[in-house]
């Protein structure tokens, strides 16, 4: 699973930014985690990432895509433009299992 994490920059001034990251969980009870990153895989690098309608550095993921083994992964822009980002699926699963294993 794919998802975004928001973390708060200056609280005084609400400067945040939006990353994304990724987690494994059970096929049986998809309540309980596997694995987890324990930081983001994707942050906020171009200026269409950095800076957008209302709030800047934001990215997010809206769908993804697996066709021959490689994840598509598209991902929203500050509100103005979809990124597209893209790994060979075995690779993310690896990582996940390997290094951020929780049970």
């Amino acid at each position: 699973m794919l998802y975004h994490g928001v973390q708060m920059l200056q609280p005084a001034i609400k400067r945040v930014v939006y990353r994304i990251g990724a987690m494994m969980l059970d096929l049986d009870d998809p309540t309980h985690v596997i694995a987890r990153t324990p930081n983001f895989i994707i942050e906020p690098e171009m200026y269409y990432e950095k800076f957008g309608l209302y709030i800047p550095n934001v990215i997010f993921p809206t769908g993804n895509v697996v066709k021959d083994g490689l994840l598509y992964l598209y991902y929203g822009c500050c509100d103005t433009s979809i990124g597209l980002a893209t790994i060979e699926l075995e690779e993310l699963i690896n990582y996940l299992m390997r290094e951020c294993h929780i049970s």
